[in-house]
Protein backbone atom coordinates (compact mmCIF):
# COMPACT_ATOMS: atom_id res chain seq x y z
CA UNK A 1 0.00 0.00 0.00
CA UNK A 2 1.15 3.72 -0.61
CA UNK A 3 2.31 4.47 3.02
CA UNK A 4 3.80 8.56 2.01
CA UNK A 5 3.26 10.83 -0.65
CA UNK A 6 5.97 13.97 -0.73
CA UNK A 7 5.44 16.54 -3.44
CA UNK A 8 7.55 19.17 -3.91
CA UNK A 9 7.12 22.81 -5.84
CA UNK A 10 4.46 21.28 -8.06
CA UNK A 11 1.89 23.71 -9.65
CA UNK A 12 0.50 24.84 -6.25
CA UNK A 13 2.15 22.70 -3.80
CA UNK A 14 5.12 24.25 -2.46
CA UNK A 15 6.20 21.26 -0.16
CA UNK A 16 3.64 18.48 1.06
CA UNK A 17 4.55 15.59 3.01
CA UNK A 18 1.86 13.07 3.44
CA UNK A 19 2.00 10.05 5.12
CA UNK A 20 -1.26 7.26 4.29
CA UNK A 21 -2.59 4.85 6.19
CA UNK A 22 -4.33 1.56 5.11
CA UNK A 23 -8.26 1.51 4.47
CA UNK A 24 -10.50 3.75 3.35
CA UNK A 25 -9.51 7.98 3.06
CA UNK A 26 -11.41 10.38 1.59
CA UNK A 27 -10.08 14.02 0.32
CA UNK A 28 -12.49 16.80 0.26
CA UNK A 29 -12.10 20.71 0.20
CA UNK A 30 -13.48 23.76 -1.10
CA UNK A 31 -13.91 24.29 -5.19
CA UNK A 32 -10.36 24.98 -6.70
CA UNK A 33 -8.35 24.12 -3.19
CA UNK A 34 -6.44 22.50 -4.97
CA UNK A 35 -8.11 18.53 -4.70
CA UNK A 36 -7.09 17.52 -8.06
CA UNK A 37 -3.32 18.56 -8.11
CA UNK A 38 -2.66 15.65 -5.84
CA UNK A 39 -4.50 13.08 -8.33
CA UNK A 40 -2.01 14.63 -10.92
CA UNK A 41 0.81 14.44 -8.64
CA UNK A 42 -0.06 10.40 -8.28
CA UNK A 43 -0.78 10.47 -11.89
CA UNK A 44 3.10 11.81 -12.61
CA UNK A 45 4.67 9.13 -10.22
CA UNK A 46 2.83 6.47 -11.67
CA UNK A 47 4.07 6.84 -15.43
CA UNK A 48 2.02 9.76 -16.49
CA UNK A 49 3.68 12.21 -19.84
CA UNK A 50 4.59 15.33 -17.81
CA UNK A 51 5.48 18.98 -19.42
CA UNK A 52 6.82 22.73 -17.95
CA UNK A 53 3.74 23.87 -16.98
CA UNK A 54 3.73 21.09 -13.97
CA UNK A 55 6.75 22.96 -12.34
CA UNK A 56 5.56 25.72 -10.07
CA UNK A 57 6.59 29.00 -10.78
CA UNK A 58 10.03 30.35 -9.84
CA UNK A 59 10.91 26.65 -8.99
CA UNK A 60 13.41 25.08 -10.72
CA UNK A 61 11.85 21.62 -11.04
CA UNK A 62 9.12 19.58 -8.95
CA UNK A 63 9.63 16.30 -7.55
CA UNK A 64 7.15 13.83 -6.55
CA UNK A 65 8.27 10.83 -3.88
CA UNK A 66 6.00 7.98 -3.75
CA UNK A 67 7.13 5.05 -0.66
CA UNK A 68 5.24 1.97 -0.84
CA UNK A 69 4.93 -1.50 1.29
CA UNK A 70 4.87 -4.40 -0.82
CA UNK A 71 3.96 -6.48 2.47
CA UNK A 72 0.05 -6.72 0.36
CA UNK A 73 1.76 -6.72 -3.47
CA UNK A 74 3.71 -9.80 -4.38
CA UNK A 75 2.52 -9.19 -7.65
CA UNK A 76 5.12 -6.30 -7.62
CA UNK A 77 7.60 -7.79 -5.52
CA UNK A 78 7.98 -10.36 -7.93
CA UNK A 79 8.14 -7.92 -10.86
CA UNK A 80 10.80 -5.79 -8.76
CA UNK A 81 12.94 -8.90 -8.38
CA UNK A 82 12.78 -9.88 -12.13
CA UNK A 83 13.89 -6.81 -13.23
CA UNK A 84 16.74 -5.98 -10.39
CA UNK A 85 15.19 -3.57 -8.96
CA UNK A 86 13.87 -5.21 -5.54
CA UNK A 87 14.64 -3.63 -2.34
CA UNK A 88 13.20 -5.93 0.09
CA UNK A 89 9.30 -5.35 0.96
CA UNK A 90 9.71 -1.21 0.68
CA UNK A 91 9.45 0.30 -2.89
CA UNK A 92 10.42 3.80 -3.69
CA UNK A 93 9.48 5.78 -6.77
CA UNK A 94 10.53 9.28 -7.46
CA UNK A 95 9.42 11.65 -10.62
CA UNK A 96 11.41 15.01 -11.29
CA UNK A 97 9.64 17.12 -13.62
CA UNK A 98 12.61 19.82 -14.96
CA UNK A 99 11.75 23.86 -16.01
CA UNK A 100 12.21 22.47 -19.95
CA UNK A 101 9.62 19.52 -19.42
CA UNK A 102 11.46 17.06 -19.16
CA UNK A 103 11.76 13.98 -16.93
CA UNK A 104 13.13 11.44 -15.02
CA UNK A 105 12.04 8.47 -12.94
CA UNK A 106 13.72 6.24 -10.71
CA UNK A 107 12.53 2.86 -8.92
CA UNK A 108 14.39 2.52 -5.67
CA UNK A 109 17.11 5.16 -6.58
CA UNK A 110 17.74 3.06 -9.95
CA UNK A 111 17.00 5.52 -13.13
CA UNK A 112 14.32 4.18 -15.45
CA UNK A 113 12.18 4.62 -18.28
CA UNK A 114 8.67 5.58 -18.00
CA UNK A 115 7.66 2.54 -19.97
CA UNK A 116 9.30 0.59 -17.06
CA UNK A 117 7.49 2.70 -14.50
CA UNK A 118 4.47 2.39 -15.93
CA UNK A 119 4.48 -1.57 -16.01
CA UNK A 120 5.21 -1.23 -11.87
CA UNK A 121 2.62 1.16 -11.50
CA UNK A 122 -0.46 -1.11 -12.95
CA UNK A 123 0.50 -3.63 -9.99
CA UNK A 124 0.46 -1.01 -7.43
CA UNK A 125 -1.96 1.46 -8.05
CA UNK A 126 -5.55 1.55 -10.19
CA UNK A 127 -7.06 5.36 -10.56
CA UNK A 128 -11.16 4.77 -11.39
CA UNK A 129 -11.39 9.08 -12.90
CA UNK A 130 -14.38 10.54 -12.78
CA UNK A 131 -15.07 10.11 -16.26
CA UNK A 132 -15.35 6.25 -15.70
CA UNK A 133 -18.65 6.19 -16.84
CA UNK A 134 -18.32 7.76 -20.23
CA UNK A 135 -15.26 5.07 -20.88
CA UNK A 136 -18.09 2.32 -20.05
CA UNK A 137 -19.62 3.24 -23.42
CA UNK A 138 -16.71 1.96 -25.16
CA UNK A 139 -17.21 -1.67 -26.69
CA UNK A 140 -13.52 -2.70 -25.82
CA UNK A 141 -13.85 -1.70 -22.29
CA UNK A 142 -16.82 -3.42 -21.44
CA UNK A 143 -14.78 -6.55 -22.79
CA UNK A 144 -11.73 -5.69 -20.92
CA UNK A 145 -14.02 -4.81 -17.68
CA UNK A 146 -15.43 -8.67 -18.60
CA UNK A 147 -12.10 -10.25 -18.78
CA UNK A 148 -10.81 -8.93 -15.63
CA UNK A 149 -13.74 -10.35 -13.88
CA UNK A 150 -13.34 -13.38 -15.63
CA UNK A 151 -9.85 -13.85 -14.83
CA UNK A 152 -9.38 -15.07 -17.89
CA UNK A 153 -6.04 -13.23 -19.12
CA UNK A 154 -3.79 -16.58 -19.36
CA UNK A 155 -6.56 -17.68 -21.96
CA UNK A 156 -6.93 -14.42 -24.05
CA UNK A 157 -3.19 -14.25 -24.05
CA UNK A 158 -3.51 -17.82 -26.11
CA UNK A 159 -5.77 -16.57 -27.89
CA UNK A 160 -3.81 -13.33 -28.92
CA UNK A 161 -0.70 -15.29 -29.50
CA UNK A 162 -2.26 -17.93 -31.92
CA UNK A 163 -4.37 -15.26 -33.44
CA UNK A 164 -0.76 -13.14 -34.25
CA UNK A 165 0.98 -16.63 -35.73
CA UNK A 166 -2.50 -17.22 -38.35
CA UNK A 167 -1.63 -13.68 -39.12
CA UNK A 168 1.37 -13.82 -40.16
CA UNK A 169 1.21 -16.58 -42.15
CA UNK A 170 -1.90 -15.28 -43.51
CA UNK A 171 -0.40 -12.65 -44.95
CA UNK A 172 2.70 -14.45 -46.22
CA UNK A 173 0.55 -16.97 -47.97
CA UNK A 174 -1.58 -14.17 -49.83
CA UNK A 175 1.21 -12.32 -50.87
CA UNK A 176 2.74 -15.50 -52.55
CA UNK A 177 -0.62 -16.29 -54.33
CA UNK A 178 -0.69 -12.78 -55.87
CA UNK A 179 2.67 -13.09 -56.72
CA UNK A 180 2.02 -16.44 -58.58
CA UNK A 181 -0.28 -14.80 -60.54
CA UNK A 182 2.62 -13.46 -62.55
CA UNK A 183 4.99 -15.92 -62.09
CA UNK A 184 5.87 -17.12 -65.18
CA UNK A 185 6.57 -13.84 -66.42
CA UNK A 186 8.48 -12.86 -63.77
CA UNK A 187 10.68 -15.84 -63.45
CA UNK A 188 12.01 -15.22 -67.01
CA UNK A 189 12.96 -11.41 -66.36
CA UNK A 190 15.04 -12.93 -63.75
CA UNK A 191 16.46 -15.70 -65.58
CA UNK A 192 17.45 -12.54 -68.06
CA UNK A 193 18.30 -10.72 -65.95
CA UNK A 194 20.55 -12.83 -64.10
CA UNK A 195 22.09 -14.00 -67.42
CA UNK A 196 22.86 -10.99 -68.55
CA UNK A 197 24.84 -10.00 -65.19
CA UNK A 198 26.85 -13.19 -65.20
CA UNK A 199 28.47 -12.34 -68.72
CA UNK A 200 30.71 -10.12 -65.98
CA UNK A 201 32.81 -12.91 -64.72
CA UNK A 202 31.23 -11.76 -61.22
CA UNK A 203 33.31 -14.46 -59.36
CA UNK A 204 36.34 -12.16 -60.54
CA UNK A 205 34.49 -8.67 -60.57
CA UNK A 206 36.59 -5.97 -59.70
CA UNK A 207 35.21 -2.89 -61.03
CA UNK A 208 38.01 -0.47 -58.94
CA UNK A 209 40.21 -2.43 -60.71
CA UNK A 210 38.79 -2.11 -64.17
CA UNK A 211 38.51 1.30 -63.83
CA UNK A 212 42.12 1.86 -62.76
CA UNK A 213 44.03 -0.27 -65.44
CA UNK A 214 41.60 1.78 -68.03
CA UNK A 215 42.53 4.99 -66.78
CA UNK A 216 46.28 3.85 -66.97
CA UNK A 217 45.91 3.13 -70.69
CA UNK A 218 43.64 5.66 -71.58
CA UNK A 219 46.22 8.35 -70.09
CA UNK A 220 49.68 5.83 -71.46
CA UNK A 221 50.42 8.64 -73.64
CA UNK A 222 51.06 11.30 -71.56
CA UNK A 223 52.60 8.74 -68.71
CA UNK A 224 55.34 8.17 -71.25
CA UNK A 225 55.79 11.75 -71.90
CA UNK A 226 55.96 13.22 -68.35
CA UNK A 227 57.93 9.97 -67.07
CA UNK A 228 60.76 10.59 -69.84
CA UNK A 229 61.22 14.27 -69.15
CA UNK A 230 61.43 13.80 -66.06
CA UNK A 231 63.89 11.16 -66.59
CA UNK A 232 65.89 13.62 -67.94
CA UNK A 233 65.46 16.34 -65.36
CA UNK A 234 66.60 14.10 -63.01
CA UNK A 235 69.53 12.25 -64.60
CA UNK A 236 70.00 11.93 -68.25
CA UNK A 237 70.66 15.94 -69.15
CA UNK A 238 74.19 15.90 -69.21
CA UNK A 239 74.44 19.85 -68.94
CA UNK A 240 72.12 19.97 -65.85
CA UNK A 241 70.64 17.51 -64.53
CA UNK A 242 69.51 16.88 -60.89
CA UNK A 243 71.84 14.20 -60.06
CA UNK A 244 74.82 16.72 -61.75
CA UNK A 245 73.69 20.06 -59.66
CA UNK A 246 73.70 17.77 -55.99
CA UNK A 247 77.45 16.46 -57.23
CA UNK A 248 78.04 19.89 -57.92
CA UNK A 249 77.29 20.98 -55.01
CA UNK A 250 78.71 18.02 -52.95
CA UNK A 251 82.26 18.81 -54.30
CA UNK A 252 82.09 22.47 -53.09
CA UNK A 253 80.69 21.98 -49.83
CA UNK A 254 83.20 19.02 -49.31
CA UNK A 255 86.10 20.81 -50.39
CA UNK A 256 85.40 23.99 -47.47
CA UNK A 257 84.64 21.04 -45.26
CA UNK A 258 88.64 20.53 -44.22
CA UNK A 259 88.19 24.11 -42.52
CA UNK A 260 84.48 23.62 -41.23
CA UNK A 261 83.98 19.87 -39.84
CA UNK A 262 80.01 21.19 -39.00
CA UNK A 263 79.58 20.81 -42.80
CA UNK A 264 80.54 17.18 -43.20
CA UNK A 265 76.91 15.94 -41.84
CA UNK A 266 75.11 17.73 -44.78
CA UNK A 267 77.66 16.24 -47.06
CA UNK A 268 76.65 12.98 -46.15
CA UNK A 269 72.93 13.94 -46.64
CA UNK A 270 73.71 15.41 -50.21
CA UNK A 271 75.49 12.28 -50.91
CA UNK A 272 72.46 10.20 -50.17
CA UNK A 273 70.01 12.03 -51.60
CA UNK A 274 72.16 12.23 -55.10
CA UNK A 275 71.93 8.23 -54.61
CA UNK A 276 68.45 7.84 -54.37
CA UNK A 277 67.74 10.68 -57.19
CA UNK A 278 69.77 8.13 -59.45
CA UNK A 279 68.11 5.41 -58.25
CA UNK A 280 64.56 6.55 -58.60
CA UNK A 281 65.28 7.96 -62.36
CA UNK A 282 66.58 4.19 -63.01
CA UNK A 283 63.24 2.94 -61.57
CA UNK A 284 61.58 5.58 -63.61
CA UNK A 285 63.05 4.58 -66.73
CA UNK A 286 62.96 0.74 -66.52
CA UNK A 287 58.66 1.71 -65.32
CA UNK A 288 58.47 3.36 -69.01
CA UNK A 289 60.42 0.91 -70.92
CA UNK A 290 57.84 -1.45 -69.74
CA UNK A 291 54.95 0.18 -70.73
CA UNK A 292 53.64 0.02 -74.39
CA UNK A 293 50.10 0.33 -75.95
CA UNK A 294 47.77 -2.17 -76.28
CA UNK A 295 44.85 -1.27 -78.43
CA UNK A 296 43.00 -4.60 -78.18
CA UNK A 297 43.20 -4.52 -74.68
CA UNK A 298 41.90 -0.83 -74.49
CA UNK A 299 38.84 -1.87 -76.53
CA UNK A 300 38.15 -4.72 -74.34
CA UNK A 301 38.11 -2.59 -71.64
CA UNK A 302 36.26 -0.03 -72.84
CA UNK A 303 33.27 -2.30 -73.22
CA UNK A 304 33.15 -4.42 -70.26
CA UNK A 305 33.00 -1.03 -68.27
CA UNK A 306 30.50 0.50 -70.58
CA UNK A 307 28.40 -2.78 -70.07
CA UNK A 308 28.52 -2.16 -66.31
CA UNK A 309 27.46 0.91 -66.39
CA UNK A 310 24.83 0.35 -68.77
CA UNK A 311 23.59 -2.48 -66.45
CA UNK A 312 24.53 -0.48 -63.27
CA UNK A 313 22.16 2.68 -64.38
CA UNK A 314 19.39 0.07 -65.45
CA UNK A 315 19.32 -1.64 -62.14
CA UNK A 316 19.49 1.91 -60.31
CA UNK A 317 22.81 0.52 -58.21
CA UNK A 318 26.29 1.42 -58.02
CA UNK A 319 28.65 -0.71 -60.37
CA UNK A 320 30.71 -2.68 -57.25
CA UNK A 321 26.81 -3.63 -55.90
CA UNK A 322 26.27 -5.63 -59.24
CA UNK A 323 27.30 -9.09 -57.53
CA UNK A 324 25.16 -8.81 -54.48
CA UNK A 325 22.29 -7.58 -56.93
CA UNK A 326 22.79 -10.99 -58.80
CA UNK A 327 22.77 -13.00 -55.52
CA UNK A 328 19.29 -11.28 -54.27
CA UNK A 329 17.93 -11.79 -57.97
CA UNK A 330 18.76 -15.14 -58.14
CA UNK A 331 17.28 -15.77 -54.19
CA UNK A 332 14.15 -14.24 -55.42
CA UNK A 333 14.33 -16.63 -58.66
CA UNK A 334 15.09 -19.63 -55.97
CA UNK A 335 12.00 -18.86 -53.90
CA UNK A 336 9.58 -18.05 -56.85
CA UNK A 337 10.70 -21.80 -58.00
CA UNK A 338 9.88 -22.83 -54.50
CA UNK A 339 6.73 -21.04 -54.09
CA UNK A 340 4.68 -24.15 -54.67
CA UNK A 341 6.20 -25.88 -51.80
CA UNK A 342 5.79 -23.03 -49.70
CA UNK A 343 2.68 -22.05 -50.54
CA UNK A 344 1.23 -25.77 -49.31
CA UNK A 345 3.01 -25.34 -46.11
CA UNK A 346 1.57 -22.04 -45.16
CA UNK A 347 -1.62 -23.66 -46.13
CA UNK A 348 -1.50 -26.36 -43.84
CA UNK A 349 -0.38 -24.27 -41.25
CA UNK A 350 -2.82 -21.54 -41.17
CA UNK A 351 -5.44 -24.28 -41.35
CA UNK A 352 -3.65 -25.65 -38.27
CA UNK A 353 -3.39 -22.25 -36.72
CA UNK A 354 -6.86 -21.43 -37.48
CA UNK A 355 -7.88 -24.80 -35.96
CA UNK A 356 -6.08 -23.90 -32.84
CA UNK A 357 -7.61 -20.30 -32.41
CA UNK A 358 -11.19 -21.45 -32.77
CA UNK A 359 -10.75 -24.33 -30.21
CA UNK A 360 -9.27 -21.34 -27.56
CA UNK A 361 -11.96 -18.78 -28.88
CA UNK A 362 -14.90 -21.25 -27.50
CA UNK A 363 -12.93 -22.20 -24.27
CA UNK A 364 -12.81 -18.32 -23.89
CA UNK A 365 -16.41 -17.54 -24.78
CA UNK A 366 -17.45 -20.20 -22.53
CA UNK A 367 -15.11 -18.80 -19.78
CA UNK A 368 -16.47 -15.17 -20.49
CA UNK A 369 -20.56 -16.54 -20.59
CA UNK A 370 -20.23 -18.32 -16.82
CA UNK A 371 -18.45 -14.75 -15.43
CA UNK A 372 -20.86 -12.79 -17.16
CA UNK A 373 -23.54 -13.86 -15.19
CA UNK A 374 -22.77 -13.60 -11.94
CA UNK A 375 -20.92 -9.88 -13.05
CA UNK A 376 -24.94 -9.46 -14.01
CA UNK A 377 -26.02 -10.54 -10.65
CA UNK A 378 -23.92 -9.09 -8.71
CA UNK A 379 -24.47 -5.55 -10.62
CA UNK A 380 -27.98 -5.76 -10.72
CA UNK A 381 -28.12 -6.34 -6.94
CA UNK A 382 -25.79 -3.20 -6.47
CA UNK A 383 -27.85 -0.68 -9.02
CA UNK A 384 -30.97 -2.16 -6.80
CA UNK A 385 -29.21 -0.59 -3.65
CA UNK A 386 -27.96 2.41 -5.75
CA UNK A 387 -31.47 3.71 -6.63
CA UNK A 388 -32.63 1.33 -9.16
CA UNK A 389 -35.15 -0.38 -7.57
CA UNK A 390 -36.40 -2.07 -10.49
CA UNK A 391 -33.32 -2.48 -12.76
CA UNK A 392 -31.53 -5.23 -14.38
CA UNK A 393 -27.98 -5.23 -15.75
CA UNK A 394 -26.74 -7.95 -18.36
CA UNK A 395 -23.73 -9.43 -20.10
CA UNK A 396 -24.29 -9.93 -23.39
CA UNK A 397 -21.88 -12.57 -25.14
CA UNK A 398 -22.54 -12.93 -28.56
CA UNK A 399 -19.82 -15.83 -30.36
CA UNK A 400 -19.69 -14.16 -33.94
CA UNK A 401 -19.58 -16.37 -37.03
CA UNK A 402 -16.39 -14.94 -38.45
CA UNK A 403 -14.50 -16.33 -41.41
CA UNK A 404 -11.42 -15.57 -39.56
CA UNK A 405 -9.97 -15.23 -36.43
CA UNK A 406 -9.88 -11.31 -34.44
CA UNK A 407 -7.96 -10.03 -31.81
CA UNK A 408 -9.65 -10.89 -27.77
CA UNK A 409 -11.35 -13.20 -29.72
CA UNK A 410 -14.46 -13.89 -31.75
CA UNK A 411 -16.84 -12.79 -28.81
CA UNK A 412 -19.10 -9.57 -29.07
CA UNK A 413 -19.73 -8.23 -25.88
CA UNK A 414 -22.27 -5.57 -24.80
CA UNK A 415 -23.76 -4.27 -21.10
CA UNK A 416 -27.44 -4.24 -21.08
CA UNK A 417 -29.84 -2.20 -18.84
CA UNK A 418 -33.72 -2.45 -18.16
CA UNK A 419 -34.47 0.52 -15.67
CA UNK A 420 -38.29 -0.79 -15.22
CA UNK A 421 -39.88 -4.23 -15.29
CA UNK A 422 -41.15 -5.24 -18.40
CA UNK A 423 -38.91 -3.31 -20.89
CA UNK A 424 -36.30 -5.08 -22.68
CA UNK A 425 -32.56 -4.52 -21.88
CA UNK A 426 -30.86 -1.99 -24.37
CA UNK A 427 -27.59 -0.87 -24.90
CA UNK A 428 -26.08 1.47 -21.66
CA UNK A 429 -25.81 4.29 -24.34
CA UNK A 430 -29.81 3.99 -25.39
CA UNK A 431 -31.59 3.76 -21.64
CA UNK A 432 -29.11 5.06 -18.88
CA UNK A 433 -29.35 8.93 -17.83
CA UNK A 434 -26.09 10.35 -16.77
CA UNK A 435 -26.86 9.77 -12.73
CA UNK A 436 -28.30 5.97 -13.65
CA UNK A 437 -24.92 5.61 -15.37
CA UNK A 438 -23.00 7.13 -13.13
CA UNK A 439 -24.58 4.49 -10.39
CA UNK A 440 -23.96 1.98 -13.18
CA UNK A 441 -20.39 2.70 -13.46
CA UNK A 442 -19.24 2.53 -9.33
CA UNK A 443 -21.65 -0.77 -8.79
CA UNK A 444 -18.94 -1.92 -11.90
CA UNK A 445 -16.02 -0.69 -10.82
CA UNK A 446 -16.74 -1.83 -7.20
CA UNK A 447 -17.78 -5.45 -7.85
CA UNK A 448 -15.25 -5.62 -10.51
CA UNK A 449 -12.58 -4.71 -8.00
CA UNK A 450 -13.64 -7.23 -5.16
CA UNK A 451 -11.08 -9.59 -6.94
CA UNK A 452 -8.02 -7.84 -7.86
CA UNK A 453 -5.12 -7.59 -6.14
CA UNK A 454 -3.92 -3.96 -7.03
CA UNK A 455 -3.20 -2.97 -3.01
CA UNK A 456 -4.69 0.67 -3.53
CA UNK A 457 -7.27 1.99 -5.44
CA UNK A 458 -8.14 5.75 -6.30
CA UNK A 459 -11.86 6.77 -6.71
CA UNK A 460 -12.02 9.86 -8.40
CA UNK A 461 -15.53 12.17 -8.03
CA UNK A 462 -16.92 8.64 -9.43
CA UNK A 463 -19.91 9.25 -7.23
CA UNK A 464 -21.09 12.24 -9.39
CA UNK A 465 -24.56 12.84 -10.08
CA UNK A 466 -25.53 10.73 -6.90
CA UNK A 467 -26.52 12.28 -3.74
CA UNK A 468 -28.94 11.35 -0.01
CA UNK A 469 -29.61 7.92 1.03
CA UNK A 470 -28.05 6.58 -2.38
CA UNK A 471 -24.85 8.26 -1.49
CA UNK A 472 -24.27 7.00 2.17
CA UNK A 473 -24.60 2.97 0.05
CA UNK A 474 -21.75 4.55 -2.28
CA UNK A 475 -20.00 5.13 0.76
CA UNK A 476 -20.75 2.11 2.48
CA UNK A 477 -19.65 -0.11 -0.81
CA UNK A 478 -16.22 2.14 -0.79
CA UNK A 479 -15.27 1.02 2.84
CA UNK A 480 -16.40 -2.17 2.71
CA UNK A 481 -14.04 -2.60 -0.52
CA UNK A 482 -11.23 -1.01 1.83
CA UNK A 483 -11.10 -3.86 4.28
CA UNK A 484 -8.73 -5.77 2.54
CA UNK A 485 -6.84 -2.87 0.34
CA UNK A 486 -6.18 1.03 0.64
CA UNK A 487 -8.86 3.40 -1.00
CA UNK A 488 -8.70 6.55 -1.44
CA UNK A 489 -11.48 8.65 -2.16
CA UNK A 490 -12.21 12.38 -3.78
CA UNK A 491 -15.64 13.33 -2.59
CA UNK A 492 -17.83 15.85 -2.39
CA UNK A 493 -20.75 13.88 -0.72
CA UNK A 494 -20.59 14.12 3.24
CA UNK A 495 -22.60 10.82 2.85
CA UNK A 496 -19.33 9.47 1.74
CA UNK A 497 -16.63 11.39 3.42
CA UNK A 498 -18.46 10.42 6.73
CA UNK A 499 -17.77 6.13 5.90
CA UNK A 500 -13.72 6.83 5.79
CA UNK A 501 -11.15 5.52 8.57
CA UNK A 502 -9.36 8.68 7.54
CA UNK A 503 -10.44 12.17 6.54
CA UNK A 504 -7.35 14.37 4.11
CA UNK A 505 -8.38 17.88 4.13
CA UNK A 506 -7.71 20.12 0.99
CA UNK A 507 -6.60 23.95 2.00
CA UNK A 508 -5.63 27.18 -0.13
CA UNK A 509 -3.30 29.52 1.25
CA UNK A 510 -3.90 33.35 -0.80
CA UNK A 511 -1.23 34.60 1.98
CA UNK A 512 1.46 34.70 -0.23
CA UNK A 513 2.16 36.22 -3.84
CA UNK A 514 1.61 32.77 -5.32
CA UNK A 515 -1.27 30.22 -4.12
CA UNK A 516 -0.55 27.33 -2.62
CA UNK A 517 -2.82 24.34 -1.32
CA UNK A 518 -1.63 22.16 1.58
CA UNK A 519 -3.21 18.53 2.89
CA UNK A 520 -3.71 17.84 6.48
CA UNK A 521 -5.37 14.78 8.13
CA UNK A 522 -8.34 16.06 10.36
CA UNK A 523 -8.78 14.76 13.89
CA UNK A 524 -12.45 14.94 15.51
CA UNK A 525 -13.32 17.67 16.04
CA UNK A 526 -12.13 18.96 12.63
CA UNK A 527 -14.08 16.49 10.43
CA UNK A 528 -17.32 17.07 12.64
CA UNK A 529 -16.41 20.93 10.64
CA UNK A 530 -15.96 19.93 7.46
CA UNK A 531 -18.62 17.62 7.05
CA UNK A 532 -20.96 19.90 8.24
CA UNK A 533 -19.63 22.90 5.94
CA UNK A 534 -20.35 20.16 3.12
CA UNK A 535 -23.66 19.78 4.45
CA UNK A 536 -24.70 23.40 5.18
CA UNK A 537 -22.19 25.16 2.81
CA UNK A 538 -21.17 29.00 4.32
CA UNK A 539 -23.49 29.32 7.31
CA UNK A 540 -22.93 26.27 9.82
CA UNK A 541 -26.18 25.81 12.06
CA UNK A 542 -26.01 24.07 15.31
CA UNK A 543 -28.43 21.83 13.40
CA UNK A 544 -25.77 21.05 10.61
CA UNK A 545 -23.19 20.30 13.32
CA UNK A 546 -25.40 17.48 15.47
CA UNK A 547 -26.17 16.24 12.21
CA UNK A 548 -22.51 15.77 10.78
CA UNK A 549 -21.78 14.06 14.53
CA UNK A 550 -24.41 11.75 13.70
CA UNK A 551 -23.58 10.74 10.39
CA UNK A 552 -20.07 10.16 11.89
CA UNK A 553 -21.27 8.19 15.07
CA UNK A 554 -23.43 6.11 12.33
CA UNK A 555 -20.65 5.36 10.31
CA UNK A 556 -18.31 4.07 13.22
CA UNK A 557 -21.06 2.28 14.68
CA UNK A 558 -21.99 0.38 12.15
CA UNK A 559 -18.76 -0.77 11.05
Amino acid sequence: MLLNLNIIDLAVVKSLDLDLEKGMSVLTGETGAGKSILLTALGLALGDRADSGYVRPDSKRAEINLEFDLADAPEAQHWLKENDLDDEHHCLIRRIVNQDGRSKAYINNRPVTLQTLQALSEKLVEIHGQHAHLTLLNSDEQRRLLDVYAKDQPLLDQVNACYRQWQQANKELETLIKAGKDKAEREELLRYQIEELQQLDLQNFNYPALSEEHSKLANLGQILTVGQSQVDILYENDEQSISQMLGHSLNELTHIARFAPELNEICSLLSEAQIQTEEAAQQLRRFLESQEADPQRMDILENQIAIIQNLSRKHHVKPDELPELSDKLEQELDGLTHSSERIEALKTSTAQLLEQYNQLAVQLSEQRKQASKNLAQQISAMIKELGMPQGEFLVDVTALDLETPKLNGRDKIEFLVSANPGLPAKPLAKVASGGELSRISLAIQVTTSNDKTTPTMIFDEVDTGIGGGIAEIVGQKLRSLSQNRQVMCVTHLPQVASQAHYHLYVEKNNKADITSSNVRVLNDEERVQEIARMLGGVNITANTLAHAKEMLFQSTAGH
